[in-house]
Formats: C-alpha cells, structure tokens, sequence
C-alpha cells in the first residue's frame, strides 16, 4: 500500500489487488497495478504532495471504465494472449504454452 493513505485508498488498493488477481494476474504484477492506480487516484484528487501532469488530466480510471486494460474493442479487441494463457493453465489446457492467442481463443471456446 502507498505510504501516506487513508482507510478508503487502503480499502481501493486491496479491491483493485485482488480483482487483478481473479482475473489471472500475477501478485507482484496484481500490487503494481493497484498501487499506480491508487497514487493516481490520490494525485487527482490533491491528497498526494506531488503529481505528474499525466496523472491530473485526462479521464481516471473509474471513468475510463477499463478501456484500457487488454479488453478494449478494437480490432485487435478481447483479453491479451497472457491473460487467455493464464484462463487456459487455470482450465488445465494441455500445450498451451506453444498456442498463440487465437488458438488460445480457439481451445478456451471464445
């Protein structure tokens, strides 16, 4: 958890931890993702001491509605080969460690 924050970033940071976690995402990586979106969350709103001027514009990341978190709807749209990899060991798909991801899509039924 970020040095410095209250009981409500403590309680967003362990939401958005274990949400990342659910879906596939390694702890470490599940830590990272949530502790840049609560010192984000924390620049936008004044509580941090300092901010860049990429955390203070554009949309947050509750608005964003995670637009940009692998599942966006390009034509390149739908979850990152590593995520379907990680729904694919979660299921005990064999060989898939040498499938791309459309054959990932393929044997996940998708």
């Amino acid at each position: 958890m970020p040095a410095g924050s209250n009981a409500k970033r403590e309680r967003q940071y362990e939401h958005i931890k274990e949400g990342a976690e659910k879906r596939g995402t390694s702890k470490g990586r599940a830590k990272e993702i949530a502790a840049r979106t609560v010192n984000k969350e924390r620049a936008r709103t004044g509580e941090a001491e300092r901010a860049s001027r990429t955390s203070t514009k554009g949309r947050s990341a509750s608005a964003r509605g995670g637009t940009r978190s692998g599942r966006g709807m390009g034509p390149k749209g739908g979850p990152t080969r590593d995520q379907l990899y990680n729904e694919a060991r979660q299921r005990g798909i064999e060989g898939r460690s040498s499938m791309n991801k459309r054959q990932l899509q393929k044997a996940l039924g998708r």
